[in-house]
């Protein structure tokens, strides 16, 4: 018995000898405790956690080498492999996360909305409820600081840039005509439905090395990967119809959105001063088809078509019967993108594009007719080699064939046009240094084989998180575009034109609001000037006989404000936007520098949408304003030397919930009927007492309003239109 206990004696102190204690302080970068924190040697029970002052403390029998980890919820885990002697009075600290959910955000000059977008600014479904939008994107994007009210042309004019300024990609592909064509007075609309995308990134200024031919911002698009549910919409609109249908199977789906316009029932009853010998009517649809794979990769091809056409006879103080414009235009766009990853965190995408755009366009009696078909190849890798560093390059390629004929009234024919390919590169990384600093640093080289001309553009910005919902962010950027059609189709004999942004922004966000405020500077050189020999005051056109040079230059400085805000007022949404522009241009035709005619000081929205419960309906307000655009009066000294008024536009929208899947929706822009000006045309000769009369640009009807029924049928029964309000 005395031998059998002296034997359990032994044993129990030889296994006291041959534990190792393993022990340390926790803290994080600031050198602050860290409690909780979970602590122990892979592949084992041993460990335990660490107290009020970050310390732990444990024992062990392993021997050898061991892996202790430390881990904490938003910091990195903590990994050591070393001699389990060894691991006593250790000193860790523990890195950010950089991949948590509060962690800071690069985003200078960049508006993202979507499935990965930790800020929603803008959702599709903004789109179509908000009143000032009629469901155009476009529309809603005018709602947002940076952007410019010029409700005649309808496309996006941004911090002082023309809207060809403004470059729109769907699915990382170009689309390269991406607005309805139209004629003076008469605001374009977006071809595309915002149903068939899931998110929206619109950048301002200072965007990714990705993207370039953009002087001012890109507004990039992503169509949704999987929709939700099989379904059917309907809409029965004033101007027109509408039908689109999704099918799912187990790895793919496919939809399909059509829609028909005609503004002839609108022109019966609103009468304006134009005589339509033909109205206005349009024709569209669109189709995704996507295919997932086993290996998780995805295959997207998507393909929108649009037919338009309409015959006006537009009063025109120099045209005593009118000044006739007629329009055929037939629109293709095709791209298709895949995604796939391998090896050791590679991601690669590829994405192609075609665009064929053909117009038959009558001005009086002389016709121009242009084709243009364009491609865009690209591809790109991504690669994160750790939480902290990642990499992503690319390249590719852009082709346009751009022709032209015109026919004059004795019938003489021109031919004309240009082939541009440009090949670009591109290199970025995102770089974490911790979670509360990031940078993102690029660089961009483009060679353009019409202008034979090799451009490189540095991007760079940084992002600091100052408090737990704020941040600060810069961002500096080279940008490049090569002159566009307006100008190829008569000269090749130009160079890119260039900008450089500055931005220095900040951002605070909480449940369900947002505060943006952002300050910029924009400086343009080598923009594209021409002459056109013209004594008319309302022709600033280049033409056959003008000469073109790049001695045009300009800046545009200003100051932006974003607010929104959901639910803190019940049932409430809304968003206030505010933007100041100081900018002058020289370039064009322009006799000096002057802030141009499509430039606004001062841009004003409000936008508010509310639930009445009782009423099963959603109300919406939308208010614009803009300071006055300059513009030439020939009865004064100077140039741009008078102003407009202000403009104004008070719009509502109404959508009442029939049941779970009918909407019936009314809305009208312009309630009040303001008498909005966009400027003035001059008679080309002054009259008996030397002067110049005058007659004032406005829109073609003061108001307009829309009704529609919008039903969605699906087979699940899943669908719910109160989700959309």
């Amino acid at each position: 018995m005395k031998r059998i206990l002296f034997l359990l004696f032994t044993i129990y102190q030889f296994s006291l000898i041959a534990q190792t204690t393993v022990s340390g302080k926790v803290t994080d970068s600031k050198n602050v405790p860290i409690l909780g924190a979970n602590v122990y040697l892979d592949g084992t029970y041993d460990g335990t956690s660490t107290n009020e002052k970050g310390e732990f403390t444990f024992k062990t029998a392993e021997t050898g080498t061991q892996t202790l980890v430390v881990s904490f919820i938003s910091f990195e885990t903590y990994i050591k492999t070393a001699n389990v002697k060894t691991l006593n009075k250790l000193k860790i600290k523990l890195r950010d996360d950089v991949n948590s959910l509060d962690a800071v955000v690069i985003n200078a000059g960049t508006f993202e909305a979507g499935e990965k977008g930790k800020v929603t600014v803008l959702k599709p479904l903004d789109v179509v409820t908000t009143a000032s939008a009629l469901g155009d994107f476009v529309g809603a994007l005018q709602t947002l600081p940076g952007t410019a009210t010029v409700a005649e042309d309808g496309r996006l004019f941004v911090r002082g840039g023309e809207a060809e300024e403004t470059q729109i990609f769907i699915d990382g592909a170009r689309v390269f005509t991406p607005f309805t064509p139209t004629t003076n007075n008469i605001p374009t609309r977006g071809r595309y439905s915002p149903f068939l995308f899931k998110g929206i990134t619109f950048s301002t200024g200072g965007y990714s090395a990705e993207y370039g031919q953009a002087l001012s911002s890109v507004l990039a698009l992503s169509t949704i990967d999987e929709p939700d549910q099989e379904k059917t919409d309907i809409s029965l609109m004033t101007v027109g119809l509408g039908f689109g249908n999704t099918q799912k199977w187990k790895k793919s789906s496919f939809s399909i959105n059509t829609s028909y316009i005609n503004l002839a029932p609108y022109n019966a009853v609103f009468k304006d001063r134009n005589t339509w010998n033909k109205p206005f009517q349009s024709a569209n649809g669109e189709m995704v088809f996507r295919q997932k794979f086993k290996d998780d990769s995805m295959l997207k091809l998507y393909s929108a078509y649009s037919y338009s056409d309409f015959d006006v006879v537009q009063d025109d103080i120099n045209f005593d019967n009118g000044l006739r414009f007629a329009l055929q235009n037939r629109n293709l766009y095709f791209n298709a993108s895949y995604k796939n990853k391998f090896g050791n965190n590679w991601k690669y995408e590829t994405a192609i594009s075609y665009t064929n755009d053909n117009s038959n366009i009558k001005v009086i009696d002389d016709q121009i007719k242009s084709n243009e078909n364009s491609y865009h190849f690209k591809g790109k890798l991504r690669k994160r080699f750790s939480s902290r560093f990642r990499l992503n390059f690319g390249a590719e390629y852009f082709i346009t064939n751009y022709d032209e004929s015109y026919t004059s009234t004795n019938n003489n024919t021109f031919d004309y046009g240009f082939d541009n390919n440009i090949f670009a590169s591109f290199v970025e990384t995102d770089i974490f240094f911790s979670k509360n600093l990031a940078a993102k640093v690029g660089v961009r080289a483009e060679n353009s084989e019409l202008l034979n001309e090799f451009t490189v553009s540095p991007r760079a910005s940084i992002s600091y998180k100052s408090g737990k919902n704020s941040q600060f962010s810069l961002a500096y950027g080279q940008f490049y575009q090569n002159p566009n059609n307006e100008f190829l189709r008569f000269t090749q004999k130009l160079k890119a034109q260039n900008t450089s942004h500055l931005i220095a922004n900040y951002q605070s966000v909480k449940q369900g609001q947002i505060f943006r405020i952002e300050a910029y500077y924009k400086d343009y050189n080598s923009l594209v000037k021409f002459d056109n020999n013209s004594t008319n005051f309302n022709d600033n056109q280049p033409n056959f006989n003008s000469t073109f040079n790049n001695n045009g230059f300009g800046f545009a400085k200003g100051i932006d404000v974003f607010w929104r805000q959901n639910g803190k007022i019940k049932n409430t949404d809304y968003w206030i936007s505010y933007s100041y522009l100081d900018t002058e241009r020289d370039y064009r035709n322009y006799p000096n520098a002057a802030q141009p005619n499509f430039a606004s000081k001062h841009n004003l929205s409000i936008v508010t949408k509310h639930w009445i419960e009782d009423w099963k309906s959603q109300v919406g307000f939308s208010y614009q304003f803009a300071s006055g655009r300059n513009y030439t009066n020939p009865n004064e000294a100077g140039f741009l030397n008078s102003q407009t008024k202000n403009f104004n536009n008070l719009s509502f929208n109404w959508a009442y919930l029939i049941d779970q899947q009918k909407i019936l929706y009314f809305s009208v822009n312009n309630v009040l009927g303001t008498k909005n000006i966009f400027g003035y045309n001059y008679k080309n000769t002054p009259n008996m007492n030397g002067n110049f009369e005058r007659q004032a640009r406005v829109p073609n009807a003061d108001s307009f309003f829309f009704v529609g029924f919008f039903w969605t049928i699906s087979d699940d029964n899943k669908s719910n239109q109160l989700d959309n309000l």
